[in-house]
């Protein structure tokens, strides 16, 4: 099988791509300077532009790419990054496709559950409405620019996906020197729902998504999402560190602004439905079994 990815470097896209070419797959990541080894081909997702030869006659397309939604503070311009190098990114990968002569069979393109909003304590599958926010917002028209490659015939699977636990990285891999050091704590009152889900499983379901023949949105987060009060005790128990302190609501919106109500104050309980439907397994069900196997 041959495969094109884009955001090959970030955290899901290079565990993806070892896990493809650990099993022999053909790999083309896209990438946005000068192609420096035979494996990659150049894309400029802002400028509309696309190799087309690294879309002719793979087998799948999986769309990774994005600025950090946590990585820097909200500010406007910022923000406005955020959104275009979803938006406009996908619809040059999508509009790509669809012009491509032997088009792959699936985009798996990468979106998040922020697409809920703030859900509070109601459990959230696939057909729940888009929420309220600039997450909610951005990840519904991250979601409508793949309409392209969809039109033209492809199977376009939306992985809206949780938070990513790894030790490598991602927001868990930020927080970890804080609970090494016994300095962890829950955020807030720690009520608010936390939809997680473990690297291996992530990289599985995406792998699922690619061979199977679901389409339209799948949530990929674990089958047991917990409070942030409890996902904080189970990172300290995997740590052997307390996790006594807290940091309160104010204090979060102070440092993080916009970011704070839809980042670590929001509440999503969110739960995989059609991934299990279709007949994914996975590895790790509950969260102190997939912090003690990624950490």
């Amino acid at each position: 099988m041959k495969v094109t990815v884009t955001g090959s470097t970030g955290l899901i896209g290079d565990a993806l791509v070892r896990s493809l070419r650990g099993d022999g797959h053909e790999v083309v990541r896209l990438v946005r300077h000068a192609p420096e080894s035979p494996d990659e081909a150049r894309w400029d997702p802002l400028g509309g532009q696309v190799d087309a030869a690294a879309l002719e006659g793979v087998d799948a397309v999986v769309h990774l790419a994005g600025a950090g939604v946590g990585d820097r503070p909200w500010t406007a311009s910022y923000k406005r990054q955020i959104r275009e190098s979803r938006v406009t990114g996908t619809r040059t990968l999508a509009e790509a496709i669809a012009a491509a002569s032997d088009r792959p069979r699936v985009l798996v393109s990468g979106s998040a559950v922020g697409y809920y909003g703030d859900t509070g304590d109601r459990e959230i599958t696939e057909d729940a409405p888009n929420g309220s926010g600039f997450l909610a917002e951005v990840t519904r028209d991250w979601e409508a620019a793949t309409g392209p490659a969809a039109d033209a015939g492809v199977r376009v699977a939306l992985a809206r996906t949780g938070i990513v636990l790894s030790g490598d990285g991602g927001l868990l891999g930020k927080v970890l020197p804080l609970f090494k050091l016994g300095l962890g704590g829950r955020l807030g009152d720690g009520r608010q729902w936390v939809s997680w889900i473990s690297l291996p499983d992530q990289v599985a379901a995406l792998r699922f998504l690619i061979d199977g023949d679901l389409a339209g949105p799948v949530n990929l987060t674990g089958p047991r999402p917990v409070t942030n009060a409890v996902y904080t005790k189970a990172i300290g128990q995997a740590l052997h560190r307390p996790t006594a302190l807290a940091v309160p609501a104010f204090a979060l919106r102070a440092a993080l602004r916009d970011f704070a109500d839809e980042g670590p104050l929001v509440s999503q309980r969110v739960l995989p439905r059609r991934l299990e439907e279709a007949g994914f397994r996975f590895e790790h069900r509950d969260v102190n079994t997939a912090l003690h196997s990624v950490l």
